[in-house]
């Protein structure tokens, strides 16, 4: 039972979309598992470039079945829009499969999402204001829609008139904010329903019996392990699991199908949004890696915080995901530097950390020990093999690797599909 999970092993934004996709070509289902249109992937197709924003980047690979599974909270408009998008450039979306079970971000999402965070002022999470975490927070209190609802009007109103009760007081009372009238909502849900009812399927059982039959099933996480809701540096997190775990409670297929799990991580180190960051630049460093590396996010459009690779939360993905491979992306961007900084161990308090701190306090106030690697002037954008690299550049995979506790299967040396060295398939 060829299954694996493919995730993000930072801070998200790590390139997911382009090991995606290189294995869309040999995988027969490729699964978004959590996360909603807050998540952005960028696939580059020969002179074409893809921003997905909801979509399985496997949607691109002809012969592979795209599937939104139950963990995922899907926003009806942007999903029509995004396969709207791709049938006028000529991708065939016709296989996309959407569970029953995911649920609905609904207009009341969105609205509690962006006063909330206005709301917060200095304390703000930088959420993207796109419902997510409020239509997570429906789901747990059980007042959620599900995609299965927008086929039951009795029960559609029954829920959204249910969900406004709470909301309008809120909305009213404490943010002065004007009530959502409950039969605009559901007028405009029922809207979606015929549009999306052909994509609409019971994927777990689908996805099980292709298990079964020995289909390769590639589970595809968003964001990335530090802003899983549970393992990730908290509060400043995501409202899902996108660590390995999620892939089986956003899809329905238990943990003993999982064959292989592949962490994509990046020569460095970015994130978006508030919240800690040990190896954060503030120098022209930073710059160059912002700007040679195009650091703004695909779904939020915000310049991307950078800094140097940091080996202390490469190993701790390592570890809460039992992660198998590495896939190192944007090895490209390092091109130029005499002396590539890297962060072996925080310092806290005065004391040597090599493992992440479980306290946020103490992460909050780590500091990165850097140890200094050789850097490489060569353009490595056109290597097709590992030997093809710069000795020096081969010596800093091969101390990223040994620093993460897991082997790199796969080098990004460019953002072409074909500008990947294979080291170790990873079927």
């Amino acid at each position: 039972m060829p299954a694996l999970v493919l995730l993000g092993a930072q801070w998200g934004d790590e390139g997911k979309g382009k090991a995606t996709d290189l294995l869309g070509g040999s995988v027969d289902y490729v699964v978004r598992y959590q996360g909603g249109n807050n998540a952005g992937h960028t696939v580059v197709v020969g002179d074409q470039k893809y921003a997905l924003h909801l979509l399985p980047s496997g949607i691109l690979s002809p012969g592979c079945t795209p599937v939104i599974g139950n963990g995922v909270v899907v926003d009806p408009s942007v999903l029509l829009s995004e396969l709207s998008g791709l049938n006028e450039r000529g991708v065939d979306t016709s296989k996309l499969l959407i569970s029953g079970n995911a649920h609905i971000i609904t207009p009341y999402n969105v609205t509690v999402d962006k006063v909330t965070e206005r709301f917060l002022g200095k304390r703000k999470i930088g959420t993207t204001g796109r419902g997510i975490g409020p239509t997570y927070a429906d789901k747990i209190n059980r007042v959620g829609i599900r995609v299965q609802d927008l086929y039951d009007e009795s029960i559609l109103t029954q829920k959204v008139e249910a969900a406004l009760d709470v909301k309008n007081q809120i909305l009213t009372k404490l943010y002065n904010r004007r009530a959502i009238a409950a039969d605009q909502v559901i007028e405009e849900l029922l809207g979606y329903a015929e549009k999306l009812r052909p994509y609409v399927a019971d994927t777990v059982l689908i996805l099980n019996q292709a298990l079964e039959q020995d289909k390769v099933v590639l589970f595809e996480g968003g964001q990335g392990t530090l802003l899983d809701i549970d393992h990730g540096t908290y509060p400043f997190v995501t409202s899902s699991n996108p660590t390995a775990g999620g892939a089986c409670t956003g899809t329905g297929v238990g943990p003993t199908k999982i064959s292989r799990v592949i962490g994509i991580l990046k020569a460095y180190t970015t994130r978006v949004g508030a919240g800690p960051f040990p190896t954060e630049l503030f120098d022209e460093d930073g710059e160059a890696l912002r700007r040679i590396g195009g650091e703004r996010g695909v779904t939020t459009g915000r310049d991307r915080r950078c800094g140097w690779f940091d080996a202390v939360i490469a190993r701790y993905a390592t570890r809460v995901n039992g992660l198998t491979d590495f896939f190192l992306t944007k090895l490209d961007v390092l091109t130029g530097w005499e002396q590539i900084p890297v962060c072996v161990a925080y310092e806290i308090d005065g004391k040597r950390v090599e493992e992440l701190p479980y306290s946020q306090t103490d992460f909050h106030h780590a500091k990165p020990v850097y140890e200094m690697l050789p850097g490489w002037s060569e353009d490595i954008s056109k290597a097709k093999s590992f030997s093809d690299l710069p000795k020096n550049a081969q010596n800093y995979v091969k101390a990223l690797e040994e620093m993460s506790g897991a082997p790199i299967s796969a080098i990004g040396v460019g953002p072409g599909r074909d500008e990947t060295i294979e080291i170790n398939s990873f079927l």
